[in-house]
C-alpha cells in the first residue's frame, strides 16, 4: 500500500497543480522536487494517503510561495505536523 499512496499523492497534488497552473509542463522539474519530497516523507514511516496528499499539496504551494526547496520542504512538513497532531486529538484515535 505505501508505494500505492504514496504515487497517488504525488499523482492527485500534481494534476491539482496542472489545473492551477495552465503553462507548467507535465514534465517541469517540480514535479520530480515533488516526489522526491513526498518519497522522503514516506520513508520516516508516513503512509496514510491522506496525510501524504495534504504534504504533497502543501509542499507545491510552498515551493511556489517560497521559491526555495528546503524552506517548501520544512512548511511542508509543519503542515503534515499539524495534521497529525489535529488527527491524534479526534475521540477514538
Amino acid at each position: 500500500m505505501s508505494s500505492h499512496a504514496r504515487e497517488g499523492a504525488c499523482a492527485f497534488a500534481w494534476r491539482h497543480y496542472l489545473l492551477l497552473h495552465s503553462g507548467i509542463s507535465e514534465n517541469d522539474s517540480r514535479r520530480s522536487a515533488l516526489y522526491h519530497y513526498i518519497s522522503n516523507v514516506r520513508d520516516t514511516g508516513e503512509d496514510d494517503f491522506n496525510l501524504l496528499q495534504t504534504a504533497a499539496v502543501a509542499y507545491l504551494r510552498k515551493l511556489d510561495e517560497l521559491h526555495d526547496d528546503q524552506s517548501a520542504r520544512l512548511a511542508a512538513d509543519q503542515a503534515l505536523a499539524e495534521c497529525l497532531e489535529a488527527s491524534s486529538s479526534q475521540p477514538g484515535r
